[in-house]
């Protein structure tokens, strides 16, 4: 008689440890690639040959990348219905600037190496300040999302603009943080290199939450809620879940915001700002990833192009977005996705197919 093989669900099984180890390699090597690019980006500024206006831009690019992905899977991925994005983004924002000004001058005093104005220091104080911001953000979207549950559509939209509103009021009524005034002196920290990680990192989270069964059941909720709860997908979890993940990122936007202008006020985070987020969501199509990342390309790019002509930019903006609604009331992308190892694997087979 054979003797039995006795298996541990506690070892990994060889295929999906090689998964792993994929992704992590793939994850350092990202990493690496945009050290290199942001080090490659500040020696081309240095020398001239890229002005500070066009590296402003690629920036507020790279946070409108993020604040557009991370409300797409609360509003797309999820199918709820926020417009309190820019609340998220306030939090973030508020709580990164104010532990940046209180924790600078202490590390410039106490380890000068590492202080704000060092290279290392800058990068390491603006990623402390990025998480501090998400998680802040995050407990704001438990906040939110709990107390909300029972709610769906226009009456979750209601609630959640509220709750930006809310956030406005308090940050105006607080003396600590500048109030009406705003809060100033916060050191210019936001560089290439955090603004692409945020960005590539909501997108990567988005795309991988799509293909797991967590992301099932995003979709299952989205599509219908009650029978989803039917079939034994936890609504409540799932709902809140997706608060939490879009308005960690809202946070994280809004941490890259605060150190790239170098002063915030409360208006700056009005419900103008939630609807122009929920703009490119839905003008790149409703759940997609790409759509949404092309969306916030182009809005805020097109601001910038139309410039010179500034006496009409406004109208010609608006024109153009009831053009695009009217023509593909979709969104450009619809649900679709586009894939670069997608795109490689039919190019290959397109040149294949006369071999064979």
């Amino acid at each position: 008689m054979a003797p039995k093989v006795v298996t541990s669900s506690l070892i990994p099984h060889p295929s999906s440890l090689k998964s792993a180890v994929l992704r992590l390699a793939t994850a350092v090597g990202t990493i690496l690639l945009l050290a290199v690019l942001n080090e490659l980006l500040a020696r081309v500024v240095a020398a001239g040959n890229l002005s500070g206006y066009s590296l402003r831009v690629l920036l507020n690019v790279g946070i409108a990348i993020t604040m557009a992905a991370s409300l797409n899977l609360i509003n797309g991925i999820a199918g709820q219905f926020s417009l309190g994005h820019a609340g998220f983004m306030a939090v973030g924002a508020y709580t990164s600037a104010v532990l940046t000004l209180a924790l600078g001058p202490r590390l410039a005093t106490a380890l000068p190496a590492l202080g704000p104005d060092t290279p290392a220091g800058g990068m390491l104080l603006l990623g402390v300040a990025m998480a501090a911001g998400g998680a802040a953000a995050a407990v704001a979207g438990v906040a939110v999302g709990l107390p909300s549950l029972r709610l769906r559509g226009d009456y979750l939209a209601i609630v959640t603009l509220g709750f930006g509103q809310i956030i406005v009021a308090i940050l105006l009524n607080i003396p600590a943080v500048g109030a009406a005034q705003g809060l100033t002196g916060i050191p210019a920290l936001t560089n290439f290199f955090w603004v692409a990680v945020a960005a590539v990192g909501v997108i990567a989270l988005s795309r991988n939450l799509v293909q797991s069964t967590h992301g099932l059941a995003f979709l299952a909720v989205r599509e219908d809620e009650v029978a989803a709860e039917a079939l034994g997908v936890d609504t409540t979890r799932t709902k809140v879940l997706a608060f939490v993940i879009g308005a960690f990122f809202a946070g994280v936007g809004g941490a890259l915001f605060a150190h790239l202008q170098q002063f915030i006020q409360p208006r700056d985070f009005d419900f103008m700002l939630s609807i122009q987020f929920v703009v490119m969501v839905v003008l790149g199509g409703t759940g997609s990833i790409t759509g949404a990342t092309l969306a916030a390309i182009v809005l805020t790019v097109l601001p910038e192009v139309l410039r010179p002509v500034k006496e009409y930019r406004l109208i010609l903006y608006s024109f153009l977005l009831i053009v695009m609604m009217l023509t593909r009331p979709q969104g450009i992308f619809g649900s679709r996705e586009i894939s670069l190892w997608g795109l490689f694997q039919r190019r290959r087979k397109e040149i294949e197919a006369p071999l064979g």
